[in-house]
């Protein structure tokens, strides 16, 4: 099993940069192919982006070419960097530890952080 604990939250302008962190325990973590999701009030939970044990990445269209994910497995610690922040970034954001399918799919499993906040504003 999985635990899961988000950091690197707060409140930014437009155009500023937030990076994320994520840290797991147990001796799976680098095994697991590792998602950022995020979830505005009122709307469903999204995927952002999501990185395999090997290193493969994906990103959803509304943030390509301004977050990177990345991932330290001597650490356990998968990052999100966030840069070039919108108002519509604003969010709650969770990581998720599950698979990265070869063909783009990432498939969450039941390990969830409790999130962190992100807040931009205009």
């Amino acid at each position: 099993q999985v635990q899961l604990v988000e950091s690197g939250g707060g409140l930014v302008q437009a155009g500023g940069s937030l990076t994320l962190s994520c840290t797991g325990s147990g001796s799976t973590f680098s095994i697991k192919s590792m998602g950022w999701f995020r979830q505005a009030p009122g709307k469903q939970r999204e995927l952002v982006a999501a990185i395999s044990s090997g290193g493969r990445t994906k990103y959803a269209d509304f943030v390509r070419g301004r977050f990177t994910i990345s991932r330290d497995n001597g650490k356990n610690t998968v990052s999100l960097q966030m840069n070039s922040l919108k108002p519509e970034d604003t969010a709650v954001y969770y990581c998720n530890a599950g698979w990265l399918s070869t063909g783009g799919t990432f498939y969450p499993d039941d390990y969830w952080g409790q999130g962190t906040q992100v807040t931009v504003s205009s």
